[in-house]
């Protein structure tokens, strides 16, 4: 990463912290109880768009394929929670794969495995490793995201900001979609 791209990065890690700052200092309570958990599947489709930033080496690759820096992503979003029954975060595993650049007459597949963590009033942040299939090999990259997560009678629309990164260069995306809940209690 340049000079610039490691600010904006550092910039974004930052923003990320700041947000969250008010609702963990407000998660610190301690109790004896035992928290009993449900657990739910908000699996769904996914859209967005990426953008790559910048004259690395990722975005040299993708303009030999005829590709711009500004991509579509459409996908499915599998997603498993773990939920208290009380109040508190929930923690989310998910697997989210992605067909990328289709306006292109091409396709790049993504697939992404994130944990995270959803609080009550539907702030989430995660991490996980991506994989990108750019034709010759796959390339592995860290994924960091935050969004938010709204809920309107059991129909959650997420919007999410994510940045993807490796040494070859970064890419920012924003996701968004739908899901309808299923729950099985534990």
């Amino acid at each position: 990463m340049n000079r610039l791209d490691a600010k904006v990065f550092l910039a974004i890690i930052a923003a990320i912290f700041f947000l969250l700052s008010d609702v963990i200092s407000a998660q610190n309570e301690s109790s004896n109880y035992i928290v009993k958990f449900e657990s739910k599947n908000l699996s769904g489709p996914r859209l967005g768009f990426s953008y790559i930033p910048g004259n690395g080496e990722l975005v040299t690759k993708l303009k030999e394929k005829n590709f711009g820096v500004v991509l579509s992503q459409f996908g499915w979003h599998f997603e498993y929670q773990i939920v208290p029954e009380t109040e508190g975060p929930c923690f989310v595993i998910e697997v989210i794969p992605l067909l990328a650049g289709v306006e292109y007459s091409q396709i790049l597949p993504t697939i992404t495995l994130g944990f995270g963590i959803r609080f009550p009033n539907g702030i989430e942040f995660g991490m996980g490793p991506n994989i990108m299939a750019t034709g010759d090999k796959a390339v592995s990259a860290l994924m960091l995201t935050m969004g938010k997560n709204f809920n309107y009678g059991g129909v959650s629309i997420p919007l999410n900001l994510a940045v993807t990164t490796n040494p070859k260069g970064y890419r920012v995306s924003f996701i968004f979609g739908y899901a309808i809940e299923k729950s099985k209690q534990k």
